[in-house]
């Protein structure tokens, strides 16, 4: 007899051969406070037998005359949903959150006394009955003291799949917030089974999803809640749906989530924040209304202008704009390093910017420190027949460049110095330090790791488009001082031709894909010192233009200005310094 083989198992059924069956378990009630609770269901049809423990979960399984095995089968819930009446106390409770009663009965919606292993007995829930295809595959108990729990062993599928219809889909967290957009006139609408999974397993707890075909569906419209979580199962179903089938939601300020709308501001808002749902943005994609805000800024603004490199005359053709690239050219020893050092100097005196240094040509460190203290001081650093600066004015511009420029050396041997290597430590200083400048002094100095496969031109063009998604990521303008190849001096003249973008050594990608190109140039028989800047290359007119300007350098300061007037910078030292010095 059946019942005789559940008794070898531990199980009693009192003798019954056929029917259902609640008992206890052999597994858990021995060892559980509340004993005597029947929390064990069995079948018995004829000689086969089914049970399943509600509070451990234990389940097992016969057919005729077989061994007792594990069921590998989704377990059918002894669940046969009525239309009659629902309780009061579930009608109420439903009423309080918005939801009608004739929501609640196109539903399936009741209210029973069920077991619960929080409470370990049997209590009053509502009861949310799942179905595929008409039939019930599972159900959601909720208590008076919101605890849950599912039919153990049964299918673990999406609330609402029955009413999957048309192509636009509307995605939910809860039961209640189905029922919601019911109210507000949206059916095709499913829950997932569970809320919002964990951030850290969220792929593991959505494998249900496999179990159901979306592929008429061309609009998925993600109506999650509104905290980390909501966001984080909102990613995965972005993932797998297909950006470009998902529509996201908004909810208005101080709502969470659909219920939450339904109760505090009506089934009217709620549709309405259903029909603003906006597209997920495709990656590498942005829509005109994604940049709305900016434009507008623009609009009454106007473009906001580069930042003024420090000279009224070099500033009408040429300014510098975070997430930018700026080559710099000429012929060795007419200037480049020390016009960008002077560049930058000025910069971090008028506007505060900090920069990233990595400048192989200019080491050790302590040296280009002190060409940089010269143009802070606006004093010579080392002895000679000028008056040279003085131990506080050497302390003073080291603890100001120190506040202004970081140096990224190339002189330890722990990593490689490729571009790589010094885009990654000026990401971390733009985090520490909040730099706005990158400077790359020459690019011939840099370890270049290119393959056999890829030429020189191949190798420029991806690094600078790698150097440009670095600039406009972080928004930092980066200078990179790159030498021409041999240039043939002029038959007349017998003076170097000013060099171009384009005889950069290497590629014509320096000018193709800089922002702004500065060619360096200066008469080297001139006493004067006058030194030209030519402007090649101003992708954007709202930055400068091109041209050439002639400024002074004067060779003890590192400074340029506009005219030999005498004053090349303002002395940045206090009047009773000044006095000192003079004295």
């Amino acid at each position: 007899m059946i019942w005789q083989k559940l008794l070898d198992l531990g199980v009693s059924v009192g003798g019954k051969s056929s029917g259902h069956v609640r008992t206890l378990c052999p597994k858990c009630s021995d060892a559980r406070k509340k004993r005597k609770v029947k929390c064990l269901s069995v079948e018995i049809e004829g000689e086969s037998a089914t049970g399943l423990c509600h509070h451990c979960g234990w389940r097992f399984g016969a057919g005729g005359n077989s061994d007792w095995k594990p069921i590998r089968t989704f377990r059918k819930p002894d669940y046969q949903p009525s239309t009659g009446t629902l309780f009061t106390q579930a009608t109420k409770w439903f009423k309080d959150r918005g939801i009608s009663e004739d929501v609640l009965r196109r539903n399936r919606i009741e209210y029973r006394k069920v077991y619960m292993p929080q409470d370990e007995l049997e209590v009053g829930a509502v009861c949310f009955p799942y179905f595929r295809d008409g039939q019930v595959v599972n159900v959601k108990y909720r208590s008076g003291k919101k605890h849950f729990r599912m039919e153990t062993g049964a299918e673990l599928c999406l609330y609402g799949l029955d009413d999957i219809s048309g192509d636009t889909l509307i995605w939910v967290e809860g039961e209640i917030d189905k029922l919601s957009l019911e109210v507000s006139g949206f059916t095709s609408c499913v829950s997932v089974p569970n809320g919002a999974p964990p951030t850290q397993s969220v792929e593991r707890h959505l494998e249900y999803l496999s179990s159901t075909d979306f592929s008429e569906i061309t609009k998925h419209i993600l109506a999650g809640d509104a905290d980390l979580p909501g966001r984080t199962l909102q990613s995965e179903l972005v993932r797998r749906l297909g950006p470009e089938k998902c529509w996201t939601v908004a909810w208005p300020e101080g709502c969470k989530d659909a219920n939450d709308v339904l109760l505090k501001l009506g089934a009217d808002e709620l549709k309405k924040a259903i029909e603003q749902a906006r597209p997920v943005p495709i990656v590498g994609t942005v829509e005109a209304s994604d940049v709305y805000d900016e434009l507008i800024d623009i609009y009454e603004l106007g473009h906001p202008p580069g930042a003024s490199p420090g000279s009224a005359k070099l500033a009408e053709y040429y300014t510098v704009k975070p997430g930018q690239i700026s080559v710099v050219t000429g012929i060795p020893s007419h200037g480049k390093s020390a016009v960008v050092d002077w560049l930058m100097s000025n910069l971090a005196l008028i506007h505060g910017w900090r920069f990233a240094v990595c400048s192989p040509e200019n080491q050790p460190v302590a040296e280009h420190v002190a060409k940089l203290a010269e143009i802070y001081i606006g004093l010579p650093f080392g002895d000679g027949p000028n008056l040279r600066m003085s131990k506080d004015d050497v302390a003073s511009a080291t603890a100001w460049i120190d506040e202004h420029f970081t140096f990224i050396s190339p002189e330890d041997d722990v990593q490689d110095w490729s571009i790589d290597t010094v885009l990654s430590l000026a990401k971390s200083l733009v985090l520490r330090k909040g730099i706005k400048g990158l400077i790359l002094d020459p690019w011939n100095e840099f370890e270049h790791l290119r393959s056999d496969r890829v030429t020189e031109s191949e190798y420029i063009s991806q690094s600078l488009s790698r150097i440009r998604r670095f600039a406009r990521l972080h928004q930092v303008h980066v200078w990179i001082v790159a030498h021409p190849f041999k240039l043939q001096k002029e038959p007349k003249s017998q003076e170097y031709p000013v060099p171009t973008l384009y005889d950069v050594s290497g590629s014509s990608h320096w000018y193709n894909k800089a922002d702004m190109g500065l060619s360096v140039w200066r008469n080297v028989k001139d006493e004067d010192q006058t030194v030209q800047i030519h402007i090649q290359k101003v992708r954007f007119k709202r930055c400068g233009k091109v041209g050439m300007v002639e400024l002074v350098f004067d060779k003890l300061t590192n400074r340029y200005a506009d005219e030999r007037t005498g004053i090349f910078f303002q002395d940045t030292r206090s009047t009773e310094d000044q006095i000192e010095g003079e004295a």
